[in-house]
């Protein structure tokens, strides 16, 4: 759940850190594998730099991303359960 994380000048959220810390960490090594070796989010990266985005504010950005894409995975694999068993 995200929480208000603004001061000054900037409107921003961040992840509750009440969370799963191991879900966390885990977003966090995708996020930096990403970043090294997939280029997708590697144009990602130099657009948001373009746009005046910090390091730190674009790692926490692609987390989100993610995380979401994640969920939408676990998400279908729970609707569809014969979708593993046939992989297999």
């Amino acid at each position: 759940a995200p929480i208000p994380a603004s001061s000054g000048k900037t409107h921003r959220h961040r992840l509750n850190r009440g969370g799963d810390r191991q879900a966390n960490a885990a977003l966090y090594r995708i996020v930096l594998c990403r970043l090294r070796w997939d280029p997708r989010t590697q144009t990602y990266l130099h657009r948001r730099t373009a746009e005046g985005l910090s390091k730190k504010d674009i790692i926490r950005c692609l987390k989100r991303l993610i995380a979401r894409e994640i969920y939408y995975v676990l998400t279908r694999e729970r609707i569809e359960p014969g979708h593993l068993a046939t992989a297999a």
